[in-house]
């Protein structure tokens, strides 16, 4: 099977629980998110999905760098829905070699790092 998907593709998964009373602003801010990120070119998807409280962000970059500048890009956004939410969970996935360049510029954020063992292309 062969498939266009690059070979270091970095996955970030994080968890947000929206604060009472908080919910509709939560929710605008996920179209900000959208908004800001949709032209980034490392960018390979970006999508919200919601379960009672909780929001949940899938998205997928072209390495290291591209999950860098994502990152960068969208810093003022995650400022504003940290006033109105909580990270309670942040999950880095990928291969080996980019999950090494991530490990220093996003502790701060505390991630859990999950490198990739195998898969289906």
């Amino acid at each position: 099977m062969t498939s266009n998907r690059p070979k270091n593709v970095v996955t970030i998964h994080p968890y947000f629980r929206m604060n009472p009373g908080r919910e509709a602003e939560c929710r605008a801010l996920l179209r900000e998110f959208v908004q800001q990120t949709k032209d980034e070119p490392g960018c390979l998807y970006y999508e919200f999905t919601i379960r009672e409280d909780v929001i949940f962000c899938r998205e997928g970059y072209r390495g290291a760098e591209g999950t860098l500048a994502h990152l960068a890009n969208v810093e003022a956004i995650i400022t504003r829905m940290l006033a109105i939410s909580t990270l309670f969970r942040l999950e880095i996935h990928g291969p080996g070699t980019e999950i090494d360049k991530l490990r220093e510029p996003l502790s701060a954020m505390s991630p859990e790092f999950f490198v990739l063992e195998c898969g289906v292309k």
